[in-house]
């Protein structure tokens, strides 16, 4: 009895010592394990996703439109068929989801230059294209400017000259970059009238210098993102022809 009482308190006290003791860490070590082509493929893995894979790749080249050219947004001074064809393609989209929500309608849309990372190759037309033509998730949102916040927004096109895409405005100036026309929708610009215009979250929040847009009287976010507006757009329109027009353009 007396050995098993022994044990019993051996066992208790390297248990109760083990509870009191304090763990560090002493050192963390790592290494660096490179993933190339070469790395073997897991058979469960691979064939787990490969159904999946095989339904996002099916879906993202389906047909859904042609173009008849090859557009690029280097193919323009002021405006570029591309660049063109996208804010208008957000008009025609997001106008109506507009007008659904709130009975007003868009007045003009401004994206950036910049936001085209793709060409719009001659051929047929996928979801694919629109993921290249705009890889992030950037969503349009509609912001309530009056008519002298406006003014900054031409302003800074003039300062900038370069083709941002833009929709139902039309701009003119002249070789000393003096404004000869301006004007929304046919319109000249009213300087206590408040215009809805288009644009995406980036933009919005200060990107590519586009302060004009803070303060606002709303700001209207429509959870739809500019790609699938592009999508939308692919869809029903079977033909793809933009031009290179007057919609900003400088007298010589």
């Amino acid at each position: 009895m007396r050995l098993t009482h022994f044990i019993f308190l051996l066992y208790f006290f390297n248990l109760y010592s083990c509870k009191l003791s304090k763990l560090e860490l002493k050192k963390i070590e790592g290494k660096q394990i490179q993933i190339t082509e070469n790395q073997l493929i897991d058979p469960e893995i691979e064939a787990y996703i490969k159904p999946f894979r095989d339904n996002i790749q099916k879906d993202l080249d389906g047909v859904l439109a042609y173009s008849v050219n090859t557009y690029s947004k280097s193919e323009g001074e002021l405006n570029t068929a591309i660049g063109n064809f996208m804010a208008d393609a957000v008009y025609d989209e997001a106008n109506p989801i507009f007008k659904n929500r709130t009975g007003k309608s868009i007045d003009m849309v401004l994206l950036n230059h910049g936001g085209i990372r793709s060409i719009l190759s001659k051929g047929n037309i996928t979801k694919r294209t629109a993921y290249q033509l705009m890889p992030f998730e950037n969503s349009i949102v509609v912001v309530a400017l009056k008519g002298n916040q406006i003014d900054s927004l031409v302003d800074y096109l003039i300062k900038k000259k370069r083709a941002h895409p833009i929709s139902k405005l039309k701009l003119t100036i002249n070789e000393n970059n003096k404004i000869v026309e301006v004007k929304i929708k046919g319109k000249d610009i009213e300087p206590g009238k408040v215009y809805f215009v288009a644009t995406n979250d980036y933009l919005y929040n200060g990107g590519d210098s586009m302060t004009f847009f803070k303060p606002n009287d709303s700001l209207y976010v429509l959870n739809y993102k500019i790609r699938n507006a592009l999508i939308d757009n692919f869809k029903k329109t079977d033909t793809i022809n933009p031009t290179i027009d007057d919609r900003f353009t400088q007298l010589k």
